[in-house]
Formats: structure tokens, sequence, C-alpha cells
């Protein structure tokens, strides 16, 4: 059925300010409910954390409550990582993550960036085995486009931040 022409009708849930266009494509399936809304955001943070988040508690003293796991290849690894993240590749978790880890201590994961899936694989293995888990937003290529210091195989690294994705003077973006 081609729905190109159908008109759609505002559900009692769309704000009088707002209504359900079919040409208007931001509004062709209308916005949840605010309930609705909140409960997936509220979910969503649950199982996420932000690149920036990360690295200020990690540079915060004292422990930051978690531990972050790397679940990239050794190469990718020896290329670059967070300082201080565990070296745990994602297939390897069903044999080792019991031996490294702490079940109490909530896990952080990440993979390359947000093309890769690898960090969601991760995270999915450690809940599986009982692990509390976040997946890191953006991974690895968001820490270096932010800024942030990395490690690799020949040393500490630091790249100027990316305007695109943080603010270039170092503040802190508001969000």
């Amino acid at each position: 059925m081609n729905n190109t022409n159908a008109q759609v009708s505002a559900p009692s849930s769309v704000s009088s300010g707002a209504r359900a266009d079919a040409t208007n494509s931001v509004l062709r399936v209308p916005s949840a409910s605010p309930a609705a809304a909140a409960a997936y955001f509220g979910a969503s943070l649950a199982f996420h954390a932000d690149v920036s988040d990360v690295a200020s508690a990690l540079a915060a003293d004292g422990d930051p409550g978690f531990v972050v796991i790397d679940t990239r290849s050794t190469a990718s690894w020896d290329q670059g990582h967070v300082p201080g993240a565990l070296h745990l590749p994602t297939a390897l978790i069903p044999e080792q993550a019991e031996a490294l880890l702490d079940k109490s201590v909530p896990v952080v994961t990440y993979c390359w960036g947000p093309g890769c899936n690898g960090a969601s694989r991760a995270a999915l293995a450690l809940a599986q085995l009982g692990f509390q888990v976040k997946e890191m937003l953006g991974g690895f290529e968001y820490w270096v486009r932010e800024g942030f210091a990395f490690e690799t195989w020949q040393g500490p690294e630091r790249r100027t931040p990316d305007a695109l994705t943080a603010p270039v003077d170092g503040n802190d973006c508001g969000c």
C-alpha cells in the first residue's frame, strides 16, 4: 500500500501546537507521549554513557565506581585506547570476564565508534554473565575526537578537539 498521500490524524497524545502531517517527515509518526518519552530516555541513560562523562569520572580523584573495557582486537588496542581501560576483546568475554572483573562493579564497554556495534555485543555478553554494564557512546573515535588523552603502544597521545564534537576551548559543552 502506498501511503505517500495518506493523511495521518494526530493522536490525542500530540500537543495542540503540533499536528501529524504526511507531508512532514518529522511528524509523519507522531511524537511519543511525555510518559513514554521519559521511560525511553530514562532507559537509554541506564544503558549508555557519554564519552565526556566517562572522561570526567576517570579524571576525578578517587575511584570512578566503574571499570572501562576496550572490546577490540590487540592490534586496535595497540593503535590507541582509553588510559586505564582493561583490554578484553568481545570474543574472550565468556572465558575471561569472571576472572578479571568484579560483578559488583559496573562495566563500561567501548569499541571503535558509532559505526561499530562491538561494544553492544560485548555489553550483551557481559550482561548475560550477570555484570552491570553500560556502553560508551561514540567509542574510541569520539574519545580521540573530543581531545581526550589516549595511550598507544608507543606511549601517550592527545589530539586537538574536533569542533564538530567538542568545545575547542576545553569548556564543558553544557549538555
